[in-house]
């Protein structure tokens, strides 16, 4: 192993020692990176080329005949650069200024080191490499090394590196690193792991990250974050802490993923990704790759501190940070604080952000600047945002403008894109296209499409080919696809096949599902699990699941007496809120139901409003129900009408009512007419009776 270096050995041959200088001006080493401006643009690819650190001595006031040290001390401080960040920054040594060498610094250095002065050829050979003044560098450089400058041995290594003399380079890193040059280690660990060797690699990384050198720390995490190894978390949160940027935004994405269960790809509140829309044009949320997704997981402990590093990373003018940290604050519901960070990525580049804020900036009803920032993210390859300009111009009515916005996503690679264009045809009676659309999207894993092409196929008759696609798209998640299979199975009358997918989709929320499996399990008799699943049903908004489950809890209470003088009205049961939840959505039974509960109570007034309303709606119970309470307010001629309504509509007790006026009014013939109609309608009492009076009338007729 050439990589193992012997410090003790150095120290002994005399190379690098501490010497005794006797020229005031003289500065002790302190190594530091090129300061440059910092890129936006940060992956998280492991082994990316990366510029070594160039090392400069900075002058520092020393008093005369006092000893300093020609050995550079390394106190880099990071601002930013790593592996893949695309920059390389650093600030100077302690009690140095940040600013550029004068003229009449750099003169006076020229003249000392044309002296011999070694660590003004130190700090003139760094000067001109950092210029990029190769040739100027190098002889100070090598001076400089000769005479033992550690920052030199760097820098001369930093030169050749630059010139593609990588070994050489690498060799003059092993002499600084073996003196203690923390950067020349992160160089060498580096140009070892690009070459494959992994275990030389972490040594000299190590070496770096023991000695408090932010890239090195980074480095060595990033390593053994690709063996994954839990040590990475240790030096990535080194490496932040010491304010390097990617190492606080990569900390962050460790924090998140071991904090929740699973991933979760959309941004913010879940949106109608892959699968989630049913209209044409329909689009979601953001849609972030899987390994760079925002994780939605606790709000405290790590996650907690996740956010911090994001914030800290963002700061740094991480862009990729800020979009997470705007994720995590739009989840939190701090919409304007998001849309800050959001802005802030999406104006240094970042196209996902750009399409958050468009959502943000819909959902507050700026349609126009939605519209914006969707374009910018679009036309940079975002899909989503193509998706929804897409959507945008589908519900303004200009479908060739939305059918081109959606081919563009598609183009992106998100297939979201395809289901859309199937959904747009589809909704312009276009089925063959529609078709094509919906194949190729669920060809391409697209679960909703698959339930869509097997709607499309059973409508047209081919009932075999939709079985696939349907039990593609369940077994993949979708919760319409596990339902429609219930329905398809029951159209068979495979009924425990049928239960089993409704019971799958109830579990994952379909209203309709949990109504469908609460009537099946009230028909085996196991009323307290139907009642759970009514319960489901109805909380979702399903009035025949409201109307079924008051049925359930009547069936439990006696039936109400009719209240007592003086006594006050009796509160509603929960049951009869059951029923008047149903109600209020239209359920006609349960208008009828509702109307008869409230004529128990002596309710006159509500109990009409109900049955009115129900046989408004076409309910024949209700109908023959309001004229029985009419008749009893005096309103004959106006219960008749609704009698005969429901008789019209086959209610036979409401055609015996009729035959019963008609008979106390002396219509005889139009009483027969009515008694024969109940006795065709039944029930059997009613059928009796009926024929009873029919045979008075005839014979009073034929009298």
């Amino acid at each position: 192993m050439v990589f193992m270096g012997d410090r003790a050995t150095l120290l002994e041959t005399g190379r690098f020692v501490q010497r005794r200088v006797h020229r005031s001006e003289n500065a002790a080493n302190a190594a530091f990176g090129v300061s440059a401006t910092e890129s936006n643009e940060t992956t998280d690819t492991p082994g990316t080329p990366e510029t070594p650190e160039i090392i400069k001595a900075t002058e520092t006031a020393e008093t005369a005949g006092c000893a300093a040290t020609v050995e550079s001390t390394e106190f880099t401080e990071n601002t930013g650069s790593a592996v893949g960040d695309g920059n390389t920054g650093a600030t100077e040594a302690p009690g140095s200024a940040e600013s550029p060498e004068s003229a009449e610094s750099e003169a006076r250095h020229r003249r000392a080191a044309d002296a011999g002065d070694t660590a003004s050829m130190s700090v003139l050979g760094a000067l001109l490499l950092r210029r990029g003044d190769l040739d100027g560098a190098e002889p100070y450089l090598r001076g400089a090394t000769a005479d033992g400058d550690r920052a030199a041995a760097n820098n001369l290594g930093v030169l050749l590196h630059q010139r593609g003399y990588i070994d050489d380079a690498a060799g003059w890193w092993r002499i600084a690193a073996v003196a203690g040059s923390a950067a020349a280690a992160h160089a060498l660990g580096r140009h070892y792991r690009e070459r494959g060797d992994e275990p030389g690699a972490e040594y000299w990384l190590r070496q770096s990250a023991e000695r408090g050198h932010a890239l090195g720390a980074y480095a060595l995490a990033d390593l053994l974050e690709h063996r994954s190894d839990v040590g990475a978390e240790r030096w990535l949160r080194a490496a932040a802490e010491q304010g390097h940027r990617e190492a606080a935004y990569r900390l962050a994405r460790m924090l998140d993923r071991n904090a929740a269960d699973d991933p979760h790809d959309a941004f913010g509140r879940p949106g109608l990704g892959p699968g989630a829309g049913d209209r044409p044009g329909a689009t979601g949320r953001p849609v972030a790759r899987r390994d760079d997704g925002p994780v939605a997981g606790p709000a405290t402990g790590r996650v907690g501190e996740a956010e911090q590093w994001y914030r800290q990373a963002a700061a740094r003018g991480h862009r990729r940070a800020a979009l997470h940290l705007g994720a995590i604050l739009e989840q939190r519901g701090e919409p304007k604080e998001a849309g800050r960070w959001y802005l802030i990525s999406a104006k240094a580049g970042e196209a996902r952000a750009a399409c958050a804020l468009g959502f943000l900036l819909r959902d507050a009803g700026d349609e126009e600047s939605a519209a914006v920032w969707w374009l910018r993210a679009a036309q940079d390859g975002d899909g989503n945002a193509a998706n929804a300009l897409g959507a945008l111009h589908a519900a303004r009515g200009e479908q060739q403008t939305a059918e081109r916005w959606y081919r563009a996503a598609m183009d992106a690679g998100d297939v979201n894109g395809a289901y859309n264009l199937g959904l747009l045809c589809a909704a312009q009676d276009r089925t063959p296209q529609a078709e094509q659309w919906y194949r190729r999207a669920a060809y391409a894993g697209h679960r909703e499409a698959a339930n869509a092409l097997a709607v499309l196929l059973l409508q047209a008759g081919d009932a075999t080919g939709a079985e696939p696609w349907f039990s593609k798209a369940a077994e993949a998640g979708s919760v319409d696809a596990a339902f429609n299979l219930g329905i398809l199975y029951a159209g068979r009358d495979e009924d425990r096949a049928a239960l089993v997918w409704y019971e799958r989709a109830a579990a994952a929320g379909h209203t309709e599902a949990a109504l469908q499996v609460g009537m099946a399990l009230l028909h085996q008799g196991e009323e307290q699990e139907a009642e759970r699943h009514l319960r489901c049903a109805a909380g979702g908004g399903s009035a025949e699941a409201a109307f079924r489950l008051a049925g359930v809890l009547d069936s439990r209470q006696p039936p109400p007496g009719p209240p007592a003088l003086g006594e006050p009205m009796p509160e509603k049961t929960e049951c009869e809120e059951w029923y008047e939840r149903a109600a209020e959505q239209g359920h006609r039974r349960a208008q009828v139901r509702v109307g008869m509960l409230a004529a128990a109570r002596g309710d006159v007034d509500s109990a009409a409003r109900w049955y009115r309303e129900a046989a408004e709606s076409g309910s024949r119970n209700g109908a023959f129900n309001l004229g029985l309470l009419l008749a009893r307010e005096g309103s004959e001629r106006e219960a008749a009408l609704w009698w005969s309504r429901a008789a019209n509509d086959g209610h036979g007790r409401a055609a015996l009512r009729l035959a019963l006026l008609a008979a106390r009014r002396g219509e005889l013939t139009e009483g027969q007419r009515w008694c024969a109609r109940a006795v065709e309608l039944g029930p059997a009492e009613v059928a009796e009776r009926a024929a009873r009076l029919r045979e008075a009338l005839h014979q009073e007729l034929t009298a």
